[in-house]
């Protein structure tokens, strides 16, 4: 994985890995904000270099569209702030970020949003149906978590938040909302956001009232290979095409 993101260092060989996580983690910050995706100075997105016992992520208080490289803290995974402050300490979000990257070495950047339509599918007992192109990225390949409340105890809410996330990088959080995750920043935002979209589908569809059209296993699994497949490195396509079409935010 660090050799994949040294690829991308390649392509602006003046700036640190470090910085360029930065810039991509307050871009992604404010790029959510710009799709109407955040939740006023609640949620919260993260990234850390790979294999590092620290990471990114922003200061409680802010909204996301004030969020810039360079005010981003950095906390290690015992919750501690080693650079930046906040208007209050983030113990949900250090509960959950901490417990996620202590559990999987794999993971790089963690997306936890609040959006209506991916809330709403988090508290209907059928959760995601195959029943969108969209959905099918997700098919047979995403957790769910049980609601407990604030998530304010990393040794015990924290340690079953990424038990039940198990080897998948999608969960929905029962009755409250989703998590993302991914080896890279844009992996973690290709997947908010298709996530996004597949549950404006269903709840589209559900309000219809009309009998839906759900595709065999068969179909939604060679679906998901070969989106998955056709991608050489995930969500990296987009999120540059969302640089350049929002350079105003970078």
């Amino acid at each position: 994985m660090l050799t994949m993101l040294k690829k991308h260092l390649d392509r602006n060989p003046r700036i640190s890995l470090e910085q360029e996580i930065r810039e991509n983690l307050a871009f992604a910050y404010r790029i959510l904000a710009k799709l109407n995706m955040d939740d006023l100075t609640y949620t919260h997105l993260s990234a850390r270099l790979p294999g590092a016992t620290q990471y990114y992520i922003y200061p409680l208080g802010q909204l996301f569209s004030e969020v810039t490289p360079d005010n981003l803290l950095t906390v290690t995974l015992e919750g501690e702030i080693l650079e930046g402050s906040e208007a209050q300490y983030n113990q949900t979000g250090y509960s959950t970020h901490s417990s996620i990257y202590r559990a999987r070495p794999d993971v790089n950047a963690i997306f936890h949003l609040h959006t209506t339509m991916g809330t709403a599918v988090s508290a209907m007992e059928c959760g995601l149906l195959p029943i969108s192109q969209f959905s099918f990225h997700f098919y047979d390949r995403l957790a769910y978590h049980q609601y407990n409340s604030l998530v304010l105890d990393e040794k015990i809410q924290g340690r079953q938040l990424a038990s039940d996330l198990e080897n998948h990088k999608v969960m929905f959080l029962r009755n409250h909302g989703t998590l993302t995750c991914g080896s890279t920043i844009h992996e973690a935002f290709f997947y908010a956001y298709y996530l996004e979209q597949a549950c404006k589908v269903q709840c589209a569809a559900l309000a219809s009232g009309q009998s839906l059209v759900h595709p065999s296993p068969e179909v939604c699994e060679k679906a998901a290979q070969d989106m998955r497949n056709f991608e050489s490195d995930l969500g990296f396509r987009d999120f540059q095409a969302l640089k350049r079409k929002y350079s105003e935010l970078t």
